[in-house]
């Protein structure tokens, strides 16, 4: 397995880098209640307020991201263990694309979330994004099925600069999908309804549906080949 010292083709980083930016987009456009505070802070507050909430949930979500990764370094070593892992990515990205395009409401919270911002009072628009993620462990769940899949399909490496790349794609992915609605909701002033954004949930739903009918099909392809 390669190190930090080890030279890698700078393709194979490109690549790493644009498949965590694209997850990480796609990943923040869903309901949530990130998406459903700056609607509401945005349309209050501004530009800046909105950003530097999207700013806190990155962050944070990097830092899951990076603990999902660092989880990987002997696991797919086991021909059994990646196709076990592909499945599960598949299941996830089914349910996830199936539970956005037909989402009919807007979560502001979720009881994990609201326990720990009780427990922490965030003050600031960054720690609000900060905390709001930080009380959601299905974040992690997500990126550690994520990390099954990039690596089994090789847009990943099983190594730390390549996944310390992909992280930070991911945030840099997220972060632009979260100025572009700061700064969509801060234009429109209140008039960006929460109808819009569960439309666009619902298109990025509909974007995991695709996703996870392609796992389906490189799955199937490989069960095919191994008998």
């Amino acid at each position: 397995m390669l190190g930090w010292g080890d030279i890698m083709n700078p393709l194979e980083l490109l690549v790493a880098g644009l498949a965590g930016c694209v997850t990480g987009f796609i990943a923040s456009i869903p309901v949530g209640p990130i998406n459903v505070t700056i609607l509401n802070e945005g349309a209050l507050r501004g530009f800046r307020w909105a950003l530097l909430i999207g700013a806190g949930a990155v962050t944070m979500e990097v830092v899951y991201c990076g603990l999902a990764f660092a989880g990987f370094s002997t696991l797919f070593e086991s021909n059994a263990v990646r196709l076990a892992m592909e499945f599960v990515s598949f299941l996830l990205m089914l349910f996830l694309g199936l539970r956005y395009t037909f989402a009919t409401t807007m979560p502001a919270t979720t009881p994990s979330v609201s326990e720990i911002e009780h427990r922490l009072h965030p003050h600031t628009a960054f720690m609000t994004g900060f905390v709001r993620v930080l009380g959601n462990p299905a974040v992690l769940v997500f990126w550690i099925t994520i990390s099954a899949t990039l690596i089994s399909h090789e847009w990943m490496d099983d190594n730390w600069l390549s996944k310390t790349v992909c992280a930070l794609g991911a945030g840099v992915g997220g972060f632009g999908w979260f100025a572009f609605f700061s700064f969509l909701v801060s234009r429109k002033h209140g008039k960006l309804s929460s109808k819009s954004l569960l439309r666009m949930s619902q298109a990025s739903g509909v974007c995991l549906f695709v996703a996870a009918l392609f796992l389906a099909a490189k799955l199937a392809r490989q069960l095919a080949s191994a008998r």
